[in-house]
């Protein structure tokens, strides 16, 4: 009977042992297999459509970091401001959101952005990230950028006689005259109040203040443009419509030049063949600073984000040299991280194929940028107020000086309060 309870308590230690060790594991197990994974929600700008880009490249980023989750979420062009302006001043925003540079500055002034370490962004171009900045804070990774060049009709130049491709806006329009007599064609159709094209015209001249505005080089300007006009040289258009409609008239062979990003040149292609055959492309025009201009897409983080430095990590993958250039070839963006742009995609072209000279000259343009003008207050507002200016000293009969002194005025009001 002792040795029957002695054999007893050993199988009842044995067992307690066994259960120990098994709670023990157990949980461990469930733990493993029940990590909460950090989940980062990505707010493309009308990238719906590159789901054989955006798909495989999100499941390469949650194979490098398991602990990572993606949910991507494409967001119409017209309805991205609205909506990450609702989403920032709720209590639960993106983690990561492609916007405009412009909104995003805004956003940045009232504080509703998580800055991020410039040291992070050595790796992409300096002039881009210099107009990322905040008071000299990062706000933003850039994303991607284009830089329009200029489309010339090679018909149109032969019979004017026109026999070098013009640098700057001063030698495009001193051929107005001959182009329109010879060819019975317009010089080109500037587009001056579609968003920011006349500030960016302007900006080539150093104009971009109030008091810069009503200066001599200024009026100048306005008055060549009022000239050319008036004197039926540019079409009637100019003054309303679009970049879109101004392609237009490219295509049916009206124009003897036009500012466009290398992308479009795919559209002159597939739509006016003939057109594409006799267009050459030269660089961006520009004014006294030699500059070019550009336009950037960029990659923000709200403050009150949940997932910051995964959302960061996501950016800058999303940005690699890799992901960047793979991009470009689906696109025709440039990109922005500086190992892809020395990449031989945009640094070789062959000079028979018009859509690889026009990608290498687009990207060489990055390395000579015009520094961008930042509005403190009522940004499109003061863009409407410009855009109206040049309305008003095309079409009507008033002292431009004077035009342009009221609307300085109103652009200082606006830029102060």
């Amino acid at each position: 009977m002792k040795n029957l309870k002695i054999i007893i308590a050993i199988l009842c230690v044995t067992l307690i042992c066994i259960d120990a060790v098994f709670l023990i594991t157990k949980p461990q197990k469930s733990l493993k297999k029940n990590i909460k994974k950090e989940e980062v929600i990505f707010w493309s700008l009308q990238m719906g459509t590159f789901g054989k880009y955006m798909n495989p490249l999100i499941s390469e980023f949650e194979k490098q970091n398991p602990e990572i989750k993606i949910k991507w979420i494409d967001v119409p062009y017209s309805e991205g401001e609205k909506r990450t302006l609702a989403s920032i001043l709720s209590t639960n925003p993106p983690d990561l959101v492609n916007l405009t540079p412009d909104f995003s500055s805004i956003l940045a002034q009232k504080q509703a952005l998580q800055y991020i370490d410039c040291s992070k962004l050595s790796g992409y171009n300096e002039q881009i990230i210099n107009a990322l900045k905040q008071d000299g804070k990062c706000y933003a990774v850039p994303f991607y950028a284009t830089s329009s060049i200029t489309f010339y009709n090679k018909d149109i130049l032969k019979k004017s006689g026109v026999k070098t491709v013009p640098k700057t806006y001063e030698n495009m329009y001193a051929s107005a005259q001959q182009i329109k007599e010879k060819s019975d064609m317009f010089v080109t159709m500037p587009t001056l109040t579609e968003n920011d094209t006349l500030l960016k015209i302007l900006n080539k001249y150093g104009i971009n203040t109030p008091e810069k505005f009503i200066s001599k080089k200024s009026v100048d300007i306005f008055n060549e443009y009022k000239q050319l006009y008036q004197n039926d040289l540019i079409p009637k258009e100019s003054i309303t419509q679009n970049h879109q409609e101004a392609l237009e008239k490219y295509m049916s062979g009206q124009l003897a030049y036009i500012q466009s990003g290398a992308n479009f040149l795919n559209i002159v292609k597939e739509n006016a063949p003939q057109i594409y055959k006799i267009t050459g492309v030269s660089s961006q025009l520009t004014g006294d600073t030699g500059k070019y201009d550009v336009s950037i897409m960029n990659l923000i983080i709200p403050a009150r984000a949940k997932h910051k430095d995964a959302a960061l990590k996501f950016a800058l993958f999303l940005t690699n040299k890799k992901n960047q250039v793979e991009l470009a070839k689906l696109t025709t963006i440039l990109p922005v991280n500086n190992e892809a742009l020395n990449d031989k995609y945009f640094t070789i072209y062959d000079d028979t194929d018009v859509i690889s000279k026009a990608r290498y000259i687009s990207a060489k343009q990055l390395n000579n940028l015009q520094t961008q003008i930042r509005f403190k207050y009522n940004h499109k507002e003061i863009i409407t107020l410009l855009n109206t200016t040049v309305q008003q000293v095309l079409l009507g009969s008033s002292d431009t000086q004077s035009i342009l002194k009221k609307a300085a005025d109103n652009w200082k009001r606006l830029d102060t309060k």
